[in-house]
């Protein structure tokens, strides 16, 4: 798992990635935490996973948050990345919030 290669082999996300398979490790060790893409109906998501402990983050936002974001690569090898439209569509440090986001019709597709 890129996570784990790029955060630590301790970093926990507080959900089982497996559970989730719809989402893609995009993790890279410049940023400030995780991140995993995810589509639904051509459109494009970027989950970011922060660390547990508020203490331990670089930026003092919530542990989950769903931004929208574009492919700027193609269905073979995606790009997935924001623009300056990209917006917040979550912002929770509750799993269960994450949970029932990710279970929304149109937001579960497994691909």
């Amino acid at each position: 798992m890129l996570y784990k290669k790029e955060f630590g082999a301790n970093f926990d996300l507080g959900f089982n990635l497996s559970d989730f398979p719809q989402l893609h490790d995009n993790s890279y060790h410049n940023d400030v935490c995780p991140s995993f893409w995810f589509e639904s109906n051509g459109q494009y998501f970027i989950l970011w996973v922060d660390y547990e402990k508020s203490t331990e983050r670089e930026l003092q936002g919530k542990r989950y948050t769903i931004i929208n974001a574009e492919n700027f690569g193609c269905s073979e090898y995606p790009e997935i990345g924001t623009t300056d439209e990209s917006i917040n569509l979550l912002e929770t440090e509750y799993f269960s919030e994450l949970k029932i986001f990710l279970s929304q019709p149109g937001y579960n597709h497994q691909n």
